[in-house]
């Protein structure tokens, strides 16, 4: 019987000091926040790190649903919905400039065949 090719298996390691417990608040309309609550090595709750919070929405594009998400700048509950508009904006503007470099690189990649021999045809001396 083969055994699956698990070389390298060994590096994983889970990470024990950076554990979190993840929840998912919706409004069952606009989204969902995330909220990270970091855990010690028990499990009990790490008072030494901040809560984390992430929005997570989709907008529509010409293409369908996209989903957006976005760190929310927050310390409770109350300022991660006052701030959850912030973030899914911070994620679109992220959204547009990354497939604004995918255009830039594939254009950059865009060659015309025979582009040369046109050239000298219409730059004879």
């Amino acid at each position: 019987m083969n055994q699956p090719n698990v070389q390298g298996l060994e590096q994983v390691q889970f990470d024990g000091n950076n554990l979190y417990i993840e929840e998912t608040i919706t409004d069952l309309r606009v989204g969902t926040i995330r909220r990270l609550t970091p855990l010690d090595g028990d499990g009990n709750r790490d008072l030494g790190r901040p809560v984390l919070f992430y929005a997570q929405a989709q907008i529509m594009s010409q293409m369908g649903p996209v989903p957006v998400s976005g760190k929310i700048e927050a310390t409770n509950m109350a300022e991660a919905v006052k701030n959850f508009p912030q973030a899914v904006q911070a994620g679109i503007e992220a959204l547009m400039e990354e497939a604004k470099e995918m255009q830039r690189q594939e254009m950059s990649r865009i060659v015309v065949p025979g582009a040369e021999a046109t050239s000298k045809i219409l730059h004879k001396p």
